[in-house]
């Protein structure tokens, strides 16, 4: 139920992001997107393990955490840096599994997992600020260097 649950809030913010979100939002709807396809994949193939180092949940939270990090020091917002230590977070419980520290299989699962519930909340959070500069002053620049709104401008009729 809670997988459901947690899907079902990721495709709202999701959405949410891709449809009235600049360009950093929507580079986040793609991230999310390639973290949860190949989270369904792995799954299709291997089954969850986590009383060893999980090699497959260790790729997708390598890709999480590189892209975002690379999201964080190239777009023009804040919101990134954020999401960039929430997707680093996973790597300290893959860390602790591979030094063979001592940790029950459930607490691995949950360090894997946990930070993920803030995701959705803070991509809805980051579309919604976008939304309110863009209302405020008409552009907002998506990419550091840019000059360039993240909207195209309006045509005259």
């Amino acid at each position: 139920m809670r997988i459901i649950l947690f899907l079902a809030i990721l495709l709202v913010a999701l959405g949410y992001a891709a449809w009235r979100g600049g360009a950093p939002e929507r580079a986040m709807v793609a991230i999310a997107l390639a973290m949860v396809g190949g989270d369904a994949l792995l799954h299709y193939f291997l089954p969850a393990n986590f009383i060893s180092l999980d090699f497959g949940h260790l790729a997708i939270d390598l890709f999480g955490a590189s892209s975002t990090v690379l999201l964080a020091i190239f777009a023009y917002r804040f919101w990134p840096l954020c999401a960039a230590a929430l997707h680093i977070l996973p790597l300290l419980a893959h860390t602790s599994r591979g030094l063979e520290v001592s940790l029950h299989p459930a607490a691995y699962l949950t360090m894997q997992v946990a930070a993920s519930w803030l995701v959705p909340p803070l991509l809805i959070f980051a579309t919604w600020r976008h939304r309110v500069r863009l209302s405020r002053t008409g552009s907002d620049r998506p990419w550091l260097g840019s000059l360039r709104s993240s909207t195209p401008p309006m045509r005259m009729r």
